[in-house]
């Protein structure tokens, strides 16, 4: 599982590359640069070297005459450190340097100016189904997620179980990124029900027993730890009265299905409807990012809930994408597709599903599920394989 290629292609100038714990940005970063020199953060010896005076970082690398590549693990625990970057930069633009991290949100507190755009910016998902060949199984994606660190465990369950804890322990609490850790997991169980749905903070607020204000703040908190992300309505040449909430998606499966609480009352294919959406959202947004981010991802939903789970748009094309949990195609789930193909004539629209064969259906692709995961890479549009 450590040595699976990733598709994630290194710029030619210094990047930052910012992506959630257990991601594989550090084993990435060690693959891609063999020979670079690593300061690690999460070292104690050297954050509390480094943070006590930033300044030995130039006096480090300045008598580094060989080092060409320069890596520094968790930049956002010292942001002090990126004025050093800075001036090294400029001294000697050959040399370059990657800077991971599992959180901007540090840096952005610290007031610290990203390089000023002397570094490009990189971001680090889960696995792609594509990374992962023939190891990917829809089911496993589905019950323990994408992320690599769970995935090479020996029981991935109890890693998953784990995953939230670690980030609870040594993100959140600290950083005091929140007061009260108990409200924030109130807060964690009750967003993990809009997960895969509109976004409404006052039902979530309702439900953890927090100010809105609050529920804002730990929204804000999950997203700068790349934890999770919103989509945006598509409103471009709208005919129809469209609604205007996001929706809001954790940033793997996996953790959705650790958070979300189930009982006797639970229906198992909601659950798993909203776990396999979330999957193709992870997906989708993953390919954007390799492929440069030059096309956008939305949604599509009319005030009278017509609705089409995704929407690419961008100079590479434009898709309309819609996600079925059932083996059966049937007329209702096209409904949505079909409205779109009405005012947008010019979309390619594909449904998703778990049945066992591909189909065409009214000028509308009707995919399994597994083999358009498979499919998914950057070199190729959605359904284009």
């Amino acid at each position: 599982m450590d040595l699976l290629p990733r598709l994630l292609q290194a710029p030619a100038s210094s990047f930052f590359l910012f992506g959630p714990r257990g991601t594989g940005k550090s084993l990435w970063v060690r693959t891609a640069f063999p020979d670079a020199v690593r300061i690690d953060l999460l070292d104690p010896a050297e954050f509390h070297s480094l943070q006590a005076r930033p300044e030995r970082l130039l006096e480090r690398v300045r008598g580094m005459r060989d080092a060409g590549v320069v890596i520094i693990d968790e930049v956002q625990k010292v942001p002090e450190l990126l004025s050093a970057v800075h001036l090294l930069i400029e001294e000697n633009p050959a040399r370059r340097f990657v800077l991971t991290g599992s959180s901007a949100r540090k840096l952005k507190r610290a007031g610290v100016d990203l390089l000023a755009g002397r570094a490009a910016m990189r971001s680090m998902h889960p696995f792609m189904a594509a990374e992962l060949g023939s190891l990917f199984d829809l089911t496993t994606a589905l019950e323990t997620g994408m992320v690599p660190l769970v995935r090479a465990a020996v029981d991935p369950r109890e890693a998953l179980a784990a995953y939230v804890g670690l980030y609870l322990r040594e993100e959140i609490q600290a950083e005091g990124l929140v007061r009260q850790l108990r409200a924030f997991g109130r807060f964690l169980e009750a967003i993990s029900f809009s997960h895969g749905s509109v976004l409404n903070v006052a039902n979530v607020s309702r439900e953890c027993e927090v100010e809105r204000t609050t529920v804002e703040g730990y929204l804000a908190v999950l997203e700068d730890l790349l934890l999770a992300f919103r989509i945006p309505v598509f409103t471009k040449r709208a005919r129809r009265q469209m609604t205007t909430h996001p929706k809001f998606y954790l940033f793997d499966a996996g953790l959705f299905r650790s958070l979300r609480p189930s009982g006797p009352l639970d229906q198992p294919e909601a659950i798993g409807g909203a776990a396999l959406e979330g999957l193709v959202a992870q997906h989708l947004r993953t390919w954007i990012s390799l492929r440069g981010g030059s096309e956008n991802l939305y949604f599509w939903r009319t005030t009278d809930a017509v609705e089409v789970d995704f929407v690419i748009y961008g100079p590479g094309g434009f898709w309309a994408i819609e996600v079925k949990n059932t083996a059966r195609v049937r007329p209702d789930d096209l409904a949505g597709l079909r409205a779109f193909g009405t005012d947008y004539p010019e979309a390619k629209r594909i449904l998703l599903h778990r049945g066992p064969h591909a189909l065409e259906i009214d000028g509308i692709q009707c995919l399994r599920v597994d083999e358009f995961l498979l499919s998914l890479v950057p070199e190729l549009g959605p359904g284009d394989a």
